[in-house]
């Protein structure tokens, strides 16, 4: 499942034949020229519907925190992201607090029972995915992990989903420990997608990645044309001409 950051993104990801799609925070924050987290509910809402109406194909929706502590405004989030047409949303249970960056166990599966029945609501049959952020906030307790998990699946969670597990024996023991479909985050170190289908894995998502590869071309375009002041980058610009007019074309 690709991540796309904006309305052109998503329209070339599905030309090249990917049948599903996700928003990123942290790539769209990038769009904005911000960063992670800084991204209001209305915006990621009026992102997310611009990204529903590029394609045809479901697209799930990387709704963070909720964009709140409490359970019932988390729910509200939601309704408003079946509402813009999501056929899928994500909730992690990170606070957003540098302090106290993960919102203790109990009230995490609060906030993922009040977005499992919003997501449920009438029958609509959004997919809600519960995310546990410990991995991301250097907390590598993997058995408090698949506790935080095994509480948001009975809460009402479609999927699972821990970003930042690299390790199969660790994503294995996810699997086989939790009775939902697991999502898993490529990462640099994180096994190919046939490892993590034989392992289990349900769903593979890139977050931020492509957004920020994308960018990453740009700065060695950049540095090439300052640095050396040559135009090699042409062919890769090329490449994506090319892929531009395949996909936005008539």
């Amino acid at each position: 499942m690709a991540n796309p950051w904006d309305v052109g993104s998503a329209v070339l990801l599905a030309s090249l034949g990917f049948e599903a799609l996700a928003t990123t925070s942290s790539g769209f924050a990038a769009s904005l020229g911000r960063l992670d987290g800084s991204v209001t509910a209305d915006e990621a809402l009026d992102h997310v519907r611009a990204i529903v109406d590029a394609t045809d194909l479901p697209v799930s929706s990387d709704l963070e925190n909720g964009f709140s502590d409490d359970p019932a405004a988390v729910a509200a989030t939601v309704a408003r992201a079946v509402e813009a047409g999501v056929a899928g949303c994500s909730i992690e249970d990170a606070t957003g607090r540098a302090d106290a960056p993960l919102y203790d166990t109990a009230r995490a599966a609060d906030r993922v029972a009040a977005a499992a029945a919003a997501a449920h609501d009438g029958g609509v049959g959004v997919v809600l995915t519960a995310r546990a952020e410990n991995h991301l906030y250097g907390v590598d307790d993997l058995a408090d992990t698949i506790a935080r998990l095994q509480a948001y699946q009975e809460a009402g969670a479609d999927v699972l989903y821990a970003p930042g597990l690299s390790r199969l024996e660790d994503i294995r023991r996810l699997v086989e420990n939790v009775d939902r479909p697991v999502n898993v985050l490529a990462r640099p170190r994180a096994p190919t997608v046939g490892a993590l289908a034989a392992a289990g894995v349900s769903r593979i998502s890139v977050g931020g990645a492509f957004a920020f590869a994308a960018l990453g071309a740009v700065v060695e375009a950049s540095r090439q044309l300052l640095a050396e002041g040559t135009y090699g980058f042409f062919d890769q610009a090329a490449t994506g001409s090319s892929a531009a007019r395949a996909a936005f074309g008539p």
